[in-house]
């Protein structure tokens, strides 16, 4: 089942392209940690799966929606749920819990860290990402939060002693495209002159959200095709969290 949302993306559609290799730097750090046991919570369009589920020896992938799955070596498993809590998994299970861009979406932020060390091994390893909300160039509803620098520190704290948190960066190439996206984006929010996008219930909001980002990244795209096709994910790099990154790239560790 393909989600039609600026939220998803498979990396088919170009106007995505940049959001598509923001993402994907993740995943290419992660395969170059993972083994043994693996979870992938929300595994989206799949293209994650194929990029790691070959370092596992088995990888669970779950998500709310319908995951496409294209796996021949039988060691792919795919569950549907909405977490948390994460059902039928034991304790102490997964050597690795992979999630990006799904913290943003879970409205027990603190029940879904409890979980994920749950069914870690000791000594098992989450990897996550999550938007830097000060990177944000307007509220998105299909967000319950987004998280400051201090807040995801502290709210990592709270369950993972041992936590590494750095940020994902772009380099002129991605922070051109990120600017002129700024300059458009304001295009739209100047009509917003009562702030309704900082009051109005998330519901409300989402479909003309995610109809205008549609219409912008294509408006982009449109009029300035190079600045959206020549990223790739190797104008992405990551390094120490500050203020300026645009994602959250943390890697804890289950000591207990």
């Amino acid at each position: 089942m393909k989600i039609y949302t600026a939220e998803r993306n498979s990396g088919q559609e170009q106007s995505d392209n940049v959001i598509h290799h923001r993402h994907l730097i993740a995943y290419n750090e992660a395969e170059k940690m993972i083994s043994g046991t693996v979870l992938e919570i929300g595994s989206g369009e799949g293209y994650g799966i194929r990029i790691l589920s070959p370092r596992s020896n088995k990888y669970f992938a779950l998500d709310k929606h319908r995951t496409p799955v294209d796996d021949n070596s039988g060691k792919v498993i795919f569950r549907q749920a909405i977490i948390p809590p994460l059902e039928g998994f034991e304790d102490n299970y997964f050597d690795f819990v992979v999630t990006f861009q799904v913290l943003e979406h879970i409205k027990n932020d603190a029940l879904f860290l409890r979980e994920i060390k749950r069914v870690l091994k000791p000594g098992g390893k989450l990897i996550l990402t999550t938007p830097n909300k000060l990177m944000s160039l307007t509220r998105n509803p299909w967000h319950i939060r987004e998280y400051t620098p201090e807040q995801f520190t502290r709210l990592i704290s709270t369950c993972f002693d041992d936590a590494e948190i750095n940020g994902v960066y772009g380099n002129e190439k991605v922070m051109a495209y990120h600017e002129e996206n700024r300059r458009s984006v304001r295009k739209f929010t100047r009509f917003d002159i009562l702030r309704m996008q900082y009051w109005l219930p998330r519901f409300l909001l989402q479909i003309p959200y995610d109809l205008a980002n549609r219409m912008n990244r294509r408006r982009i795209m449109k009029e300035s095709s190079r600045l959206v096709s020549d990223v790739t994910t190797s104008d992405f790099s990551i390094k120490e969290m500050s203020q300026s990154c645009f994602d959250y790239f943390c890697i804890a560790t289950k000591t207990i």
